[in-house]
């Protein structure tokens, strides 16, 4: 499948009304679990679109230009909205949060078995061990606030356990600016999977900012306070591969075959036919808005697309799905790293003066105090051990202990 083969219509033909915009939702208790990921995926996508295309406007001193942007910009916005209301009324935010968490792990799994650059494979799983330590604490919240098992909700295909300990993961910024990708000489399935990874955590840490000052209670507005810090870090870190010597239109075009790409994967993988249809129907929208940003390139920068993107035959469609043993295998072998600048290291390999401890002797002052900590805590004071989902023992010793929280792992030299 090549978009730029396929017939576009007209962008102003893909504007639609009230009714079209708002879609039935998901049913919450039958709902496929990767369809729910597949919509919190691209609510996040159409996001960072809508967002790129106002900073693109902002930065951009041509009227006729900012007018053609605009247009694209409301479209998106309407995709954005209509797919943010397929969530329904009925699930609760910390419930939705569950599939955010689920999103982060099975998605950043899929992306870095796939991954061929390094430097890009290494971000993608120094973080999943990260979000995976999320969806574990968010999972405990869950069941100490309204005694709802988290398994229910991610079908049993994503294990919930815990990771690197999220008090371990405040780091200082220095250390989440990675080297940047050259997507001149890049893979086309990298250039893609950058866009695609940012924009997914982007999603993530506005979620949980928005979020964090309307939940209902202390406990749960400080743990998305602490969490929403850490998904700051991952598009920091995310957002630095980035190629910077990318022009605003040949980032305008390459957002537009992303979403290309990721809305002919949810059609091909969609088994609601309902949502098959929305994912169906936007595809060809962004179809019609790709052509246009092509169209925007040669205009104003004399440039074709395929100097862009030379080969624009998708690569391998994005398939979620379980990573169990994928998960399992990371955390055994990367539990203990931590970033130090452009790379990573391990904790005990780091000098007493790095900035890592010096970021975490503030931020945790005290340790006992650090949300993500007092919720496992509290879980195991009222039941007697923490919430989780393993279908066998934790790789790592030190996290096998369901009575207590271990705090000190990646955090503490010799731990």
């Amino acid at each position: 499948m090549n978009p730029f083969e396929e017939k576009a219509v007209p962008l102003e033909k893909t504007i639609e009304n009230w009714n079209q915009i708002y879609p039935k939702p998901y049913n919450k208790n039958t709902v496929d679990p990767y369809t729910r990921l597949r919509v919190i995926l691209m609510n996040g996508t159409e996001f960072e679109a809508n967002w790129f295309s106002h900073q693109l406007y902002r930065h951009c001193n041509n009227n006729d230009l900012r007018r053609e942007i605009a247009l694209s910009r409301r479209i998106e916005k309407q995709q954005q909205m209509k797919i943010a209301n397929l969530k329904p009324t009925d699930e609760t935010v910390l419930e939705h949060t569950i599939g955010y968490e689920q999103l982060a792990v099975d998605l950043t799994c899929e992306l870095a078995k796939k991954e061929k650059n390094e430097t890009v494979k290494k971000a993608l799983n120094f973080a999943l061990l990260e979000d995976f330590d999320h969806l574990y604490r968010y999972s405990d919240l869950l069941e100490f606030e309204t005694n709802t098992h988290a398994e229910k909700l991610v079908g049993c295909y994503t294990e919930i356990m815990p990771a690197r300990p999220t008090i371990t993961h405040h780091r200082h910024p220095y250390d989440t600016v990675k080297p940047f990708v050259d997507y001149k000489t890049a893979d086309l399935l990298t250039k893609l999977q950058i866009g695609i990874i940012t924009a997914a955590e982007q999603q993530t840490m506005n979620y949980y900012m928005n979020v964090s000052p309307v939940y209902l209670t202390d406990l749960g507005r400080k743990l998305y306070q602490e969490i929403g810090l850490v998904e700051e870090q991952h598009v920091s870190a995310y957002g630095s591969l980035k190629d910077p010597n990318c022009t605003w239109l040949e980032e305008l075009l390459m957002h537009e075959y992303t979403e290309c790409y990721l809305y002919y994967s949810c059609y091909q993988e969609e088994v609601d036919p309902d949502i098959k249809k929305l994912w169906e129907c936007h595809f060809h929208q962004e179809v019609a808005q790709l052509h246009k940003a092509a169209e925007l390139l040669k205009q104003y920068e004399g440039k074709e697309w395929q100097q862009v993107i030379p080969d624009a035959t998708f690569p391998e469609l994005l398939r979620l799905g379980p990573n169990k043993e994928y998960i399992r295998d990371v955390l055994a072998r990367t539990v203990r790293l931590t970033e130090d600048r452009e790379g990573y290291v391990e904790v005990d390999r780091l000098p007493d003066d790095a900035n890592f401890f010096k970021y975490q002797s503030i931020v945790n002052d005290p340790v006992s105090d650090v949300t993500s900590h007092v919720v496992i805590e509290q879980e195991i004071s009222k039941r007697g051990e923490d919430y989780r989902f393993e279908e066998k023992p934790n790789p790592i010793e030190v996290l096998q202990d369901r009575k207590r929280d271990e705090i000190e792992l990646g955090r503490v030299k010799g731990r």
